[in-house]
């Protein structure tokens, strides 16, 4: 196909797992032939994490009117000199400032991507500002339609999950200095509150509390959720079985170290933390909740229980904790769905997202 000239552009600074969709489609992008440049806050990560991977990131900041009259001419430049095709949004403040900057500089087309599971309010940055949305998973699609976005409009594009060879040995063991009899909960996320990392330290405690060779360990920063989970372990006197370790750029290595991965989030678009998690062999255990159900194959390469159900998630760890052999079946399973299938590879995403770009373009020129 004819290579696309596209620019992303995204308000956020932190880096979880809208961010990471971002960059790795750039990346899968380029790979394809087609030139992709970002524009984001000069603070933010994925700004220093593309410059890393030899972007062009253009910078201005989003937020507050002063700075909204700024971004829209600076983002309007750069888009009228770099002749590009698309747009691509990925925030409601850098949609807003973004796409009335792409309506201004008459960029053929406009797409919004939305990677939240939360109730949509407002249709001005999904119907009126861009021409077309795009979503990280049916549940999300599912709910756009019902508040009005046209069907034709909006479709799925699953994000990709980088997926390299697992390390032969994990260090994460020598690290903490735990023993290989030992059972090691893993969550790998960002600190969020609606996260659940709070219910989660709440149903291992008793597994904890029970036998000696059970640890937690979460990956992951965000203040002040961090420091307040900090202050959590150290009142309930479990800072000897739950480490904090942080944001870490050796994912995989960790994931290596789990026997199992846990996370009770309250909210998730899509949860593709659940796919690397299945992609490393590890069975995984998750709230019933939005996109997490498409992510994995529930009673097959994990479990799933209902939100604000402790009892139920303890009794799933429990579960897995008990039984090797279901731990290495469900394993398996997570492999094969998330690896085999290619539903959520590289080439997956790309095509789809290929696809959604030229079909919309032509039906933007007719």
């Amino acid at each position: 196909m004819t290579p696309l000239r596209i620019l992303h552009s995204e308000a956020a600074t932190s880096f979880g797992g809208q961010e990471q969709y971002i960059y790795r489609m750039m990346l899968a992008m380029r790979e394809r032939g087609h030139h992709l440049e970002a524009v984001c806050q000069p603070h933010a990560v994925l700004t220093e994490r593309l410059r890393e991977q030899g972007f062009t990131v253009h910078t201005t900041l989003m937020d507050g009117p002063v700075n909204f009259v700024r971004g829209v001419a600076t983002i309007r430049r750069v888009l009228r000199n770099g002749r590009f095709d698309v747009l691509n949004t990925h925030s409601r403040r850098d949609t807003i400032v973004a796409g009335c900057a792409g309506r201004l500089a008459g960029t053929p087309l406009i797409v919004r991507t939305r990677h939240l599971a939360k109730r949509v309010g407002s249709l001005l940055s999904y119907t009126i500002i861009p021409h077309r949305v795009t979503t990280a998973s049916d549940f999300v699609r599912n709910h756009l339609i019902e508040r009005g976005v046209k069907p034709g409009d909006v479709a799925t594009v699953y994000p990709a999950v980088a997926l390299g060879e697992p390390p032969a040995e994990s260090s994460l063991r020598q690290e903490l200095h735990l023993a290989q009899n030992d059972i090691v909960i893993g969550c790998v996320a960002v600190m969020r509150p609606q996260k659940g990392h709070k219910d989660l330290i709440d149903a291992v405690a008793p597994l904890i509390k029970e036998r000696p060779n059970i640890h937690l360990v979460l990956v992951g920063g965000g203040s002040p959720v961090f420091e307040q989970l900090q202050d959590y372990i150290t009142e309930k006197k479990l800072d000897k079985r739950v480490h904090l370790l942080g944001v870490r750029r050796d994912v995989p290595n960790l994931l290596a170290g789990f026997d199992l991965f846990a996370l009770a989030t309250r909210q998730e678009a899509s949860g593709t933390v659940f796919v690397e998690a299945g992609a490393a062999g590890l069975p995984v255990v998750g709230t019933n909740v939005d996109g997490v159900p498409e992510m994995m194959q529930a009673g097959v390469s994990g479990l799933l229980v209902p939100l604000d159900d402790p009892g139920a998630l303890t009794d799933a760890i429990r579960r897995l904790i008990d039984d090797p052999d279901l731990r290495r079946q469900m394993g398996q399973a997570g492999l094969a769905f998330c690896r085999t299938q290619g539903r959520f590879s590289l080439d997956a995403m790309v095509e789809r997202i290929e696809s959604c770009y030229t079909r919309w373009l032509a039906e933007r020129k007719s």
